[in-house]
């Protein structure tokens, strides 16, 4: 029993291995794409659309809607990453019920690439809409002395993105893994169906902890200049 695809290596040369995370990945990354572009490049404005561009603006509308319910005002400007993140964690998680796909998500270096992900596109938002001397005085607030709790609670929330989503998406896979041992036929139909779900929570979890982060790091100097500060 593995308990990552990292383990699972199709390719080796040296200290060069081409794992089943970097495959998997980099296939979902090709078929998103290629889906994307066929879907988009057919996109109509009339009332006659095709059912995968109405499935495209339901998906759409439903992330803008959850940006702005969390608390950006201009959730267009964050879709193209917030929505990137929801999608590839969700493809990946519901890709399970394709024989012999493992996915990503079950390995510690995928969630802690897209936890750092986060990390780094925090600090970007929060000096577009603030200004760098704004954001950086948000650390020491409300004195000085928060400043280096302020930087561990920056470190300890991207660990526990990436923990987190590893965790659960692990722990479903070897659950599966064990019920197929003890119960081929009925077990595993039962806890693919709870994987798929508990997948889609979990890329809803990561996207709304994003967001929120995010909203956190931009509103802290709205709020300043509201008060007149």
């Amino acid at each position: 029993m593995r308990l990552s695809p990292d383990e699972l290596i199709f390719w080796q040369y040296g200290f060069i291995k081409l794992n089943a995370t970097i495959v998997y990945t980099w296939g979902l990354m090709l078929v998103m794409v290629v889906g994307s572009k066929i879907i988009t490049d057919k996109l109509s404005p009339d009332l006659q659309r095709s059912r995968w561009q109405n499935m495209l603006e339901i998906i759409v509308t439903g992330i803008l809607k959850q940006i702005e319910d969390v608390g950006l005002e201009r959730p267009q400007k964050y879709l193209g990453f917030l929505g990137t993140l929801f999608l590839f964690i969700a493809v990946a998680n519901l890709c399970i019920i394709i024989p012999g796909y493992e996915p990503p998500t079950g390995s510690l270096s995928t969630t802690a690439a897209l936890a750092l992900c986060v990390f780094v596109a925090v600090p970007i938002f929060g000096i577009e809409e603030q200004g760098l001397g704004s954001y950086l005085r948000s650390y020491t607030e409300p004195t000085i002395l928060m400043l280096p709790f302020n930087i561990i609670s920056e470190l300890s929330r991207t660990l526990a993105l990436a923990i987190r989503l590893f965790g659960n998406i692990m722990s479903g896979s070897m659950i599966i893994a064990i019920l197929l041992t003890i119960a081929p036929f009925i077990f595993p139909i039962i806890m693919t169906a709870l994987g798929l779900l508990i997948g889609m929570v979990q890329a809803y979890i990561f996207s709304v902890l994003a967001t929120v982060y995010i909203t956190a790091a931009t509103r802290t100097g709205k709020s300043r200049r509201e008060t007149g500060e």
